[in-house]
């Protein structure tokens, strides 16, 4: 079976597995629990740092897999036990470090959130600057941008677009290495994308764990570098994704746009206030690119929090993305 479709069925047929266990996950925590006692740092804390992850997970829709096939125990597991442990452990906390102020003012500038200079979408669109390249993926499709790839799978999980750079010197070195594999079948050839130098073709790859695929394999040029696009269904769903598979690897090319090509990253900055104020006055006389509620779960506060003058406030600059 060819190796570029090999993982083709754990990456978009199969409910995708975080890496590490539960039991992992649970050793990590004990084990920070105990470095930060030995170092003298306040444990208390450490709960807290839970609590901030479960109203980001709750921020965004309680986006986690579903409990039954999460590998990572939830937050408000995570809280009870190293609140557990916290009490175990005993003693008097008053004279720990928390060092707070020096901590804070470490973060000041640093990326928040996702760097688009690493690619960043634009509604159905993903464009990525440094490389000059964008394509469009299908409407309602979940797109996914990794470290090695771009993807977008169907809502029911049986088709797949998937971006790659292939590593051979020309569109047309590319497309052979991919057609001499064993196992593929190559189809018709296909127009490609516009403005590009490519090669298109149908294919069809039999007896793979996701049965018996065909789709789309596009090799393209631009700015130096083959990008390997496929468009991927099994056989028997083809009649029903090919249009959506083919106008998404139609649309791979080059970003021409300066809004697009510039943009950078959000960044936080540390404001020492003047004077005492609300979270939401705050926000008023500092603005952010991130809304009151981002605003709210990266200060570990609420709207109606006040903090005292002369406290560092975290806001967020920057980072706005072209329409």
């Amino acid at each position: 079976i060819s190796p570029a479709l090999a993982g083709y069925a754990a990456q978009s047929l199969e409910v995708l597995f975080l890496k590490y266990s539960r039991d992992d996950e649970r050793q990590a925590d004990h084990l920070g629990l105990g470095y930060m006692v030995r170092q003298g740092y306040d444990p208390r804390e450490m709960p807290r740092v839970f609590e901030t992850l479960r109203r980001v997970s709750q921020a965004q829709g309680g986006g986690r897999v579903p409990g039954w096939l999460s590998t990572h125990p939830t937050e408000d597991e995570r809280i009870r036990t190293i609140s557990g442990e916290v009490a175990g452990i005993g003693g008097d906390f008053s004279d720990r470090t928390v060092n707070r102020e020096e901590y804070v003012w470490t973060l000041d500038h640093v990326v928040f959130g996702e760097n688009p200079r690493d690619g960043y979408f634009v509604g159905t669109t993903f464009v990525q600057p440094d490389l000059g390249i964008q394509i469009r993926f299908p409407e309602g499709w979940k797109a996914s941008n990794e470290r090695s790839a771009v993807l977008a799978v169907s809502p029911n999980q049986d088709a797949l677009v998937r971006v790659t750079l292939s590593g051979q010197g020309s569109a047309q070195a590319a497309a052979q290495q991919f057609f001499a594999q064993e196992g593929i079948q190559a189809g018709q050839s296909l127009q490609g994308p516009s403005g590009v130098t490519a090669v298109s073709r149908v294919f069809g790859l039999q007896g793979t764990d996701a049965g018996d695929l065909q789709g789309i394999a596009t090799f393209a040029e631009q700015g130096g570098k083959v990008y390997q696009i496929l468009g991927v269904t099994r056989t028997q769903n083809w009649q029903r994704y090919e249009d959506a598979l083919a106008g998404s690897v139609a649309t791979f090319g080059p970003v021409t746009d300066r809004r697009r090509l510039d943009v950078q990253p959000k960044r936080l900055e540390i404001v020492t206030l003047p004077a005492a104020m609300t979270l939401e006055e705050f926000s008023r006389r500092y603005p952010s690119t991130v809304d009151l509620s981002t605003l709210a779960i990266i200060n570990q506060a609420d709207a109606e929090t006040r903090f005292a003058a002369g406290e560092e406030v975290k806001r967020v600059v920057g980072g706005e993305l072209p329409s």
